[in-house]
Protein backbone atom coordinates (compact mmCIF):
# COMPACT_ATOMS: atom_id res chain seq x y z
CA UNK A 1 0.00 0.00 0.00
CA UNK A 2 2.36 2.53 1.33
CA UNK A 3 4.77 1.91 -2.24
CA UNK A 4 1.74 2.34 -4.53
CA UNK A 5 1.15 5.51 -2.75
CA UNK A 6 3.98 6.56 -2.97
CA UNK A 7 4.43 5.89 -6.48
CA UNK A 8 1.30 7.85 -7.42
CA UNK A 9 2.70 10.88 -5.85
CA UNK A 10 5.73 10.43 -8.44
CA UNK A 11 8.16 8.76 -5.38
CA UNK A 12 10.02 6.05 -5.10
CA UNK A 13 9.47 4.16 -1.71
CA UNK A 14 12.80 2.10 -0.69
CA UNK A 15 12.18 -1.50 0.79
CA UNK A 16 13.62 -2.57 3.51
CA UNK A 17 14.66 -6.46 2.48
CA UNK A 18 18.21 -6.13 1.93
CA UNK A 19 20.29 -8.03 3.86
CA UNK A 20 23.91 -7.81 3.70
CA UNK A 21 26.31 -10.91 4.30
CA UNK A 22 29.90 -9.84 4.93
CA UNK A 23 32.00 -13.18 4.99
CA UNK A 24 35.89 -14.08 5.56
CA UNK A 25 36.36 -17.17 2.65
CA UNK A 26 39.01 -17.90 4.66
CA UNK A 27 37.70 -17.79 8.27
CA UNK A 28 37.54 -21.39 9.95
CA UNK A 29 37.98 -24.33 7.70
CA UNK A 30 37.30 -21.90 4.57
CA UNK A 31 33.68 -23.62 3.48
CA UNK A 32 31.41 -21.28 4.68
CA UNK A 33 31.60 -20.01 1.00
CA UNK A 34 30.23 -23.19 -0.49
CA UNK A 35 27.24 -22.86 1.14
CA UNK A 36 26.33 -19.09 -0.08
CA UNK A 37 23.28 -20.62 -2.05
CA UNK A 38 21.81 -22.33 0.77
CA UNK A 39 21.89 -18.90 2.54
CA UNK A 40 20.53 -16.32 0.03
CA UNK A 41 17.66 -19.22 -0.78
CA UNK A 42 16.27 -18.85 2.63
CA UNK A 43 16.16 -15.34 3.16
CA UNK A 44 14.58 -14.98 -0.45
CA UNK A 45 11.84 -17.37 0.81
CA UNK A 46 10.92 -14.87 3.21
CA UNK A 47 11.09 -12.49 0.44
CA UNK A 48 14.50 -11.03 1.43
CA UNK A 49 17.67 -10.16 -0.58
CA UNK A 50 20.60 -11.26 0.35
CA UNK A 51 23.88 -9.44 -1.04
CA UNK A 52 26.87 -11.57 -0.14
CA UNK A 53 30.23 -9.42 0.07
CA UNK A 54 34.08 -10.98 0.30
CA UNK A 55 36.13 -9.75 2.88
CA UNK A 56 39.40 -9.11 1.37
CA UNK A 57 40.51 -4.98 1.83
CA UNK A 58 38.45 -3.62 4.95
CA UNK A 59 38.44 0.44 3.28
CA UNK A 60 36.53 -1.09 0.31
CA UNK A 61 33.56 -2.26 2.97
CA UNK A 62 32.69 1.14 4.02
CA UNK A 63 33.11 2.24 0.61
CA UNK A 64 30.52 -0.58 -0.72
CA UNK A 65 28.18 0.37 2.74
CA UNK A 66 28.26 3.90 1.64
CA UNK A 67 27.04 2.68 -1.94
CA UNK A 68 23.51 1.41 -0.11
CA UNK A 69 20.86 3.47 0.83
CA UNK A 70 21.02 2.63 4.58
CA UNK A 71 16.72 2.18 4.97
CA UNK A 72 16.51 -0.47 2.50
CA UNK A 73 19.06 -2.65 4.64
CA UNK A 74 17.16 -4.78 7.04
CA UNK A 75 20.07 -6.41 8.50
CA UNK A 76 23.92 -7.08 8.13
CA UNK A 77 25.03 -11.03 8.96
CA UNK A 78 28.86 -10.88 9.79
CA UNK A 79 30.44 -13.93 8.73
CA UNK A 80 33.77 -15.09 10.32
CA UNK A 81 35.68 -15.00 14.00
CA UNK A 82 36.48 -12.55 16.54
CA UNK A 83 38.68 -10.72 13.86
CA UNK A 84 36.29 -10.72 11.19
CA UNK A 85 33.64 -9.47 13.37
CA UNK A 86 35.84 -6.44 14.68
CA UNK A 87 36.80 -5.12 11.19
CA UNK A 88 33.59 -5.34 10.41
CA UNK A 89 32.33 -3.44 13.35
CA UNK A 90 34.90 -0.55 12.37
CA UNK A 91 33.68 -0.64 8.43
CA UNK A 92 29.69 -0.59 10.17
CA UNK A 93 30.65 2.71 12.63
CA UNK A 94 32.74 4.65 9.89
CA UNK A 95 29.58 4.11 7.48
CA UNK A 96 27.27 5.02 10.10
CA UNK A 97 25.55 1.47 10.05
CA UNK A 98 25.74 1.17 14.04
CA UNK A 99 21.79 1.29 14.40
CA UNK A 100 21.23 -1.57 11.68
CA UNK A 101 20.68 -4.78 13.13
CA UNK A 102 23.62 -7.40 13.73
CA UNK A 103 23.62 -11.12 12.98
CA UNK A 104 26.58 -13.33 13.34
CA UNK A 105 27.54 -16.72 11.95
CA UNK A 106 30.44 -17.83 14.11
CA UNK A 107 32.55 -19.70 11.44
CA UNK A 108 36.41 -18.49 13.10
CA UNK A 109 39.02 -20.04 14.71
CA UNK A 110 38.05 -17.96 17.53
CA UNK A 111 34.50 -16.88 18.30
CA UNK A 112 34.16 -15.78 21.81
CA UNK A 113 32.02 -12.95 21.22
CA UNK A 114 29.16 -15.06 19.67
CA UNK A 115 29.46 -17.53 22.07
CA UNK A 116 28.56 -14.88 24.80
CA UNK A 117 25.04 -15.27 23.41
CA UNK A 118 25.07 -18.98 22.90
CA UNK A 119 24.77 -18.47 19.15
CA UNK A 120 24.53 -21.73 17.31
CA UNK A 121 27.08 -23.11 15.22
CA UNK A 122 25.45 -25.20 12.50
CA UNK A 123 24.21 -23.35 9.34
CA UNK A 124 20.74 -24.22 9.63
CA UNK A 125 20.51 -22.79 13.33
CA UNK A 126 22.66 -19.56 12.24
CA UNK A 127 19.86 -18.86 9.57
CA UNK A 128 17.23 -19.46 11.38
CA UNK A 129 18.53 -17.51 14.03
CA UNK A 130 19.76 -14.46 11.66
CA UNK A 131 15.60 -14.43 10.30
CA UNK A 132 13.94 -14.34 13.54
CA UNK A 133 13.60 -10.30 15.32
CA UNK A 134 15.22 -10.91 18.74
CA UNK A 135 17.74 -8.29 19.74
CA UNK A 136 20.15 -7.89 22.56
CA UNK A 137 21.85 -4.74 22.98
CA UNK A 138 26.21 -4.36 23.18
CA UNK A 139 28.34 -1.59 24.37
CA UNK A 140 31.27 -1.17 22.14
CA UNK A 141 35.12 -0.16 23.22
CA UNK A 142 36.74 2.62 21.62
CA UNK A 143 40.65 2.07 21.80
CA UNK A 144 42.34 5.51 19.62
CA UNK A 145 39.90 5.71 17.35
CA UNK A 146 39.34 2.20 16.38
CA UNK A 147 36.47 0.45 17.62
CA UNK A 148 36.47 -3.50 19.53
CA UNK A 149 33.56 -5.68 20.73
CA UNK A 150 34.81 -8.15 22.63
CA UNK A 151 38.19 -7.23 24.27
CA UNK A 152 41.72 -5.31 23.91
CA UNK A 153 44.44 -6.25 25.40
CA UNK A 154 48.11 -5.81 25.64
CA UNK A 155 51.44 -7.94 27.09
CA UNK A 156 53.92 -11.05 26.47
CA UNK A 157 50.65 -13.35 25.22
CA UNK A 158 49.71 -11.32 22.16
CA UNK A 159 52.75 -11.19 20.66
CA UNK A 160 52.54 -15.00 20.99
CA UNK A 161 49.35 -14.99 19.35
CA UNK A 162 50.17 -12.43 16.14
CA UNK A 163 53.09 -14.40 15.23
CA UNK A 164 51.57 -18.03 15.62
CA UNK A 165 51.20 -19.36 11.60
CA UNK A 166 47.57 -18.86 10.63
CA UNK A 167 47.56 -22.12 8.63
CA UNK A 168 48.31 -23.60 12.07
CA UNK A 169 45.31 -21.60 13.34
CA UNK A 170 43.12 -22.87 10.79
CA UNK A 171 44.26 -26.45 11.15
CA UNK A 172 44.56 -26.74 15.36
CA UNK A 173 42.29 -23.66 16.23
CA UNK A 174 42.78 -22.42 19.83
CA UNK A 175 45.19 -25.26 20.45
CA UNK A 176 47.78 -23.61 18.35
CA UNK A 177 47.98 -20.71 20.48
CA UNK A 178 48.23 -22.73 23.77
CA UNK A 179 50.90 -24.57 22.16
CA UNK A 180 52.70 -21.76 21.44
CA UNK A 181 52.19 -19.73 24.53
CA UNK A 182 53.70 -22.95 26.33
CA UNK A 183 56.55 -23.36 24.41
CA UNK A 184 57.41 -19.65 25.06
CA UNK A 185 56.92 -19.39 28.75
CA UNK A 186 60.60 -19.58 29.48
CA UNK A 187 61.31 -15.97 27.58
CA UNK A 188 58.34 -14.38 29.57
CA UNK A 189 59.13 -11.12 30.83
CA UNK A 190 57.57 -8.93 32.71
CA UNK A 191 56.61 -4.75 31.26
CA UNK A 192 56.39 -1.74 32.79
CA UNK A 193 52.59 0.16 32.55
CA UNK A 194 51.04 3.50 33.62
CA UNK A 195 47.43 3.29 34.28
CA UNK A 196 45.21 5.79 35.39
CA UNK A 197 41.15 5.86 35.08
CA UNK A 198 38.77 7.54 37.10
CA UNK A 199 39.04 4.66 40.21
CA UNK A 200 42.85 5.61 40.36
CA UNK A 201 46.15 5.34 39.10
CA UNK A 202 49.29 3.10 39.06
CA UNK A 203 52.30 2.00 37.75
CA UNK A 204 53.62 -1.72 38.09
CA UNK A 205 55.23 -4.66 35.94
CA UNK A 206 52.88 -6.62 34.49
CA UNK A 207 52.72 -9.84 32.36
CA UNK A 208 49.29 -9.27 30.47
CA UNK A 209 46.14 -7.11 30.51
CA UNK A 210 42.97 -7.71 29.39
CA UNK A 211 39.98 -5.02 28.64
CA UNK A 212 36.86 -6.77 28.41
CA UNK A 213 33.60 -6.07 27.16
CA UNK A 214 32.14 -9.63 26.62
CA UNK A 215 33.10 -12.74 29.22
CA UNK A 216 36.01 -15.02 27.22
CA UNK A 217 38.98 -14.52 25.09
CA UNK A 218 41.28 -16.60 23.36
CA UNK A 219 39.17 -19.67 24.08
CA UNK A 220 38.90 -19.15 27.98
CA UNK A 221 35.27 -19.04 29.09
CA UNK A 222 35.61 -17.64 32.38
CA UNK A 223 38.53 -15.21 32.06
CA UNK A 224 35.94 -12.21 32.91
CA UNK A 225 33.32 -14.00 34.85
CA UNK A 226 31.66 -10.80 35.85
CA UNK A 227 31.36 -8.97 32.40
CA UNK A 228 28.59 -7.86 31.00
CA UNK A 229 27.98 -6.52 27.21
CA UNK A 230 25.93 -3.76 28.14
CA UNK A 231 26.35 -2.85 31.49
CA UNK A 232 28.42 0.50 30.05
CA UNK A 233 31.75 -0.78 32.00
CA UNK A 234 34.59 -2.75 31.21
CA UNK A 235 35.75 -5.73 32.84
CA UNK A 236 39.78 -4.96 33.50
CA UNK A 237 41.99 -7.96 34.33
CA UNK A 238 45.33 -7.22 35.19
CA UNK A 239 48.03 -10.28 35.58
CA UNK A 240 50.89 -9.00 37.54
CA UNK A 241 54.66 -9.94 37.13
CA UNK A 242 54.73 -13.16 39.76
CA UNK A 243 57.11 -16.03 39.89
CA UNK A 244 57.42 -18.71 37.05
CA UNK A 245 56.60 -21.53 39.41
CA UNK A 246 53.64 -19.84 40.26
CA UNK A 247 52.89 -19.29 36.51
CA UNK A 248 50.58 -22.60 36.45
CA UNK A 249 49.16 -21.82 39.49
CA UNK A 250 47.52 -18.88 37.75
CA UNK A 251 46.64 -20.64 34.50
CA UNK A 252 44.65 -23.24 36.56
CA UNK A 253 42.71 -20.73 38.34
CA UNK A 254 41.59 -18.74 35.08
CA UNK A 255 40.16 -22.18 33.85
CA UNK A 256 38.31 -22.29 36.73
CA UNK A 257 37.26 -18.62 36.54
CA UNK A 258 38.57 -17.74 40.23
CA UNK A 259 41.18 -15.41 39.57
CA UNK A 260 40.31 -12.46 39.98
CA UNK A 261 40.77 -13.28 43.85
CA UNK A 262 44.41 -14.17 43.46
CA UNK A 263 47.37 -12.03 44.63
CA UNK A 264 48.80 -11.89 41.45
CA UNK A 265 45.96 -10.02 39.71
CA UNK A 266 43.96 -6.59 39.44
CA UNK A 267 40.41 -6.52 38.62
CA UNK A 268 38.44 -3.45 38.49
CA UNK A 269 35.31 -1.96 36.28
CA UNK A 270 35.61 1.20 34.76
CA UNK A 271 34.10 3.64 31.23
CA UNK A 272 37.45 4.66 30.52
CA UNK A 273 41.06 3.99 30.68
CA UNK A 274 44.87 5.27 29.63
CA UNK A 275 47.14 3.03 29.41
CA UNK A 276 50.84 4.08 28.34
CA UNK A 277 54.09 1.86 28.51
CA UNK A 278 57.82 2.50 27.23
CA UNK A 279 58.14 -0.94 25.84
CA UNK A 280 58.40 -2.27 22.34
CA UNK A 281 55.24 -4.79 22.96
CA UNK A 282 52.47 -5.87 20.67
CA UNK A 283 48.35 -4.64 21.52
CA UNK A 284 45.30 -6.66 20.02
CA UNK A 285 42.04 -5.76 19.32
CA UNK A 286 39.38 -8.47 18.78
CA UNK A 287 42.28 -10.69 17.60
CA UNK A 288 43.81 -7.84 15.11
CA UNK A 289 46.41 -5.99 15.86
CA UNK A 290 46.17 -3.03 18.14
CA UNK A 291 47.42 0.75 18.36
CA UNK A 292 50.59 1.95 19.55
CA UNK A 293 50.70 3.46 23.54
CA UNK A 294 49.57 5.26 24.64
CA UNK A 295 46.26 3.81 24.76
CA UNK A 296 43.29 6.15 25.33
CA UNK A 297 39.89 3.35 25.68
CA UNK A 298 36.66 4.25 26.31
CA UNK A 299 32.94 2.81 26.20
CA UNK A 300 30.06 3.41 23.95
CA UNK A 301 27.35 2.30 25.30
CA UNK A 302 24.45 0.20 24.17
CA UNK A 303 25.55 1.18 20.37
CA UNK A 304 24.97 -2.32 18.75
CA UNK A 305 21.77 -4.56 18.44
CA UNK A 306 22.88 -7.80 18.32
CA UNK A 307 20.67 -11.22 16.94
CA UNK A 308 20.27 -12.97 19.80
CA UNK A 309 18.05 -16.66 20.46
CA UNK A 310 15.62 -13.90 22.84
CA UNK A 311 15.52 -10.44 23.53
CA UNK A 312 17.91 -8.75 26.18
CA UNK A 313 19.50 -11.88 26.94
CA UNK A 314 21.31 -11.87 30.19
CA UNK A 315 25.24 -11.20 30.29
CA UNK A 316 27.59 -13.59 30.37
CA UNK A 317 25.59 -16.90 29.31
CA UNK A 318 28.89 -19.61 29.97
CA UNK A 319 28.06 -22.25 32.28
Amino acid sequence: MAEAEGKAKGKRVMKKNKVILLYNSHAGDGTFKNHLDKVIERFQEKDMMVIPYKIENPEKIVAMLEDFDRESVKKIIVSGGDGTIDICINALMKAGYDQVPLAIFPNGTANDFAHYFSIPTRLDDMISLALGDHYTYSDVGMINQKYFINVASLGFLIDVSQKTDPNLKNSLGMLSYYIRGLGELPNMKPIRVQITCKEFTFSEDILFMLIMNGSSAGGFKRIAPKACVNDGKFDVIVFKACPVIEIMGLLLSVLRGEHIESPYVHFFQTDQIRIECQSSVGTDIDGEKGPDFPLDITILPRRLRINTLANDMPGNLWT
